[in-house]
């Protein structure tokens, strides 16, 4: 089949720190419609690739959610913890292109440094940015971060960084995030480095997430240029809110999909709730 006529490939892609809540359902659910519309593929990714909070008992949880929800998957879940190879791939290329550099700063590093300068940039998250490129971090004694050269990145785009959304050209400029971690101290590979590769590895021509992600974009367009790796389509929902008009999240124990189950609730109800008729 020539590629111009290859069925599109939509993901699911939870991180197993966690169970999973309205929001994530409704992702997942969108997700199944656009590909079931598109006449396309639904795979699951298993975003593992933080050490410190993935567990494997979360990931037995989201993949009995899913199971629940009566929601198919085309292909085998594909988990980053198998892929580590290809994020280190992806990161020596840069390093050798001189891109990306060690880094010794931390987080309260970049605290202090901001205390004495209230107009300290913040990024679009709304956390402090890295200072400029460190000249000197690559003679640390210790473990270091790698982290991106946004300024020199951004410059060695051959085209501009912007990506497709709704038929229309959306343009952000990856610079207010400043020098991004691609991999950490631990020796964890950053996801904004590892979404875009396995993206490329599973062929995903349809990305289909959180409006909370929308600016983060601008970051996974530059590596994808920088590595040369193709743009999906991307398309970001409206978040569920809780009461208080926030979005629901893991760290603020929003109500999950198990707590809801064991309340009664039916998948069927669910998908009707979530404007997903069954």
């Amino acid at each position: 089949m020539p590629v111009s006529q290859m069925p599109p490939v939509f993901r699911f892609a939870p991180s197993p720190n966690g169970l999973l809540h309205l929001g994530h359902a409704y992702s997942a659910l969108l997700n199944e419609k656009m590909a079931k519309d598109a006449g396309g593929k639904l795979l699951l990714r298993i975003e593992d690739v933080d050490r410190q909070r993935s567990r494997p008992e979360f990931e037995a949880g989201i993949i009995d959610d899913l199971n629940w929800l009566g929601i198919k998957f085309d292909e085998r879940p594909h988990r980053q913890s198998d892929h580590v190879i290809s994020y280190e791939n992806a990161l020596n290329q840069m390093i050798g292109a001189g891109i990306a550099y060690p880094s010794t700063i931390s987080r309260s590093q970049i605290a202090a440094l901001a205390v004495k300068n209230v107009n300290w940039p913040r990024d679009p998250d709304g956390a402090l940015t890295p200072p400029a490129f460190e000249e000197n971090a690559g003679q640390a004694d210790g473990p270091v971060a790698i982290r991106l050269n946004m300024a020199a990145a951004i410059g060695a785009c051959k085209t501009p960084p912007v990506w497709h959304e709704n038929g229309q050209i959306v343009s952000f400029d990856a610079n207010h995030w400043g020098d991004v971690v691609l991999k950490s101290k631990d020796g964890s590979y950053a996801y904004h480095l590892a979404v875009v590769v396995d993206d490329a590895d599973q062929g995903i021509t349809n990305v289909v997430r959180g409006r909370d992600l929308y600016a983060a974009t601008s970051i996974h367009r530059v590596l994808q240029t920088l590595l040369s790796l193709p743009a999906p389509e991307y398309f970001h929902h409206d978040l569920i809110l809780d009461e208080a008009g926030e979005k629901l999240a893991k760290s603020k124990h929003s109500p999950t999909l198990k707590t809801l189950r064991s309340q009664g609730l039916s998948p069927i109800q669910l998908r009707n709730q979530l404007g997903f008729n069954a």
